[in-house]
């Protein structure tokens, strides 16, 4: 199964966030990008691909022990930004060292379960909000994102979530997201 560890906003978070969205929306060249879908809304922490069934008990237990090391974090959805000229993604503030060590304890605990990880790059809090299949110029979008300031949460738990790809064909069709386990963080100290 295709796998990822993430933090996900909850719903007051993602509403609004939402409601930033719709404006975005708004803006001209907008039709160009395609949208993703509140069910979509999450921080990857750690992506790992395709993951051998056999390797599940071993990933659980190793991710409960990584959220157990991790003190719970506050966060907010903030801002925005993109990735060339394809991904339009909204930014986090608050806790980020925090979410940037659960991030690297998630991936170590992918590796040492025996999941083949592609090689470790410094980890960016984003949540794609829009993609585009051919270059665009998503500096308006960017811009627009800027004075985003979402409420802060608290971060309380790790996820780990299957990414189910859309097989049908229907244009526009999103991959379905599944939470396949979650761990509590430690209370903040």
């Amino acid at each position: 199964m295709r796998l990822f560890a993430a933090v996900l906003p909850p719903p007051a978070a993602a509403d609004e966030l939402a409601l930033a969205v719709d404006r975005l929306r708004t803006l001209p060249d907008a039709d160009g990008l395609r949208w993703t879908g509140r069910p979509g809304w999450h921080y990857t922490l750690a992506f790992m691909g395709e993951v051998d069934d056999g390797l599940l008990p071993e990933l659980h237990e190793r991710l409960g022990r990584a959220a157990h090391r991790t003190a719970s974090f506050p966060l907010r959805i903030h801002g925005g930004g993109h990735f060339g000229k394809r991904a339009l993604w909204a930014g986090a503030a608050g806790g980020l060292e925090e979410m940037r060590l659960l991030a690297e304890r998630a991936d170590a605990a992918a590796r040492r379960s025996g999941v083949s990880m592609e090689e470790h790059r410094r980890y960016t809090a984003h949540l794609t909000i829009a993609r585009s299949r051919a270059d665009a110029d998503l500096r308006p979008f960017v811009e627009a994102l800027d004075a985003f300031e979402g409420a802060p949460w608290q971060v309380g738990e790790l996820a780990l979530v299957r990414s189910n790809l859309p097989v049908s064909g229907v244009p526009g069709e999103e991959p379905r997201y599944e939470t396949v386990g979650s761990w509590p963080l430690e209370r903040a100290r």
